[in-house]
């Protein structure tokens, strides 16, 4: 039987954010902001005869942290639910806030706990010199994986160093 033999050549690395992006809104911004500005300057791509654009959403999670209260706002429970879209996200909050018998069940009224929240998305960016690599932004880090070349990491270094949010 035949080992997997490591390969040394594709890097990540990861940038530990000094605080978190302040909320589903902020996060929104900067990632519409990669694929719509492509500070990279990724080109579209073909692959089995699909056209790809030059940084597109592979994926994407949005959990929402949720306390429940009794009437003298003492925490008497705690929830939390996760979506695979923005408008999910949004719709889910509004949704579990307003549930009458969710509210029942744990005896207190919920409160959206949105600096418990969590969020990423995964791009997948095409680099003028072929490579394909990943830019994962979540609301604490943001992680750079599958690339060889270092001026790859140097472009996105640049990029998250003019990101208030990401320094």
């Amino acid at each position: 039987m035949a080992d997997f033999t490591p390969n040394t050549n594709v890097k990540s690395a990861v940038r530990r954010l000094a605080s978190p992006i302040a909320d589903i809104t902020a996060f929104n911004l900067i990632v519409q902001s990669v694929i719509t500005d492509n500070p990279f300057g990724c080109v579209s791509y073909m692959t089995a005869g699909v056209n790809h654009p030059p940084v597109e959403k592979s994926r994407e999670s949005y959990t929402a942290k949720f306390v429940y209260e009794d009437g003298n706002a003492k925490r008497i429970g705690s929830g939390s639910e996760t979506y695979s879209t923005i408008t999910g996200f949004s719709t889910g909050v509004a949704a579990v806030i307003a549930n009458s018998a969710n509210i029942t069940a744990h005896g207190g009224t919920p409160v959206h706990a949105g600096t418990g929240d969590n969020f990423s998305a995964t791009l997948k960016c095409h680099d003028p010199n072929g490579e394909l690599y990943f830019l994962n932004i979540s609301r604490a880090q943001v992680s750079l994986s599958s690339y060889t070349d270092d001026s790859i990491r140097t472009n996105v270094e640049i990029w998250a160093d003019g990101v208030q949010a990401l320094v």
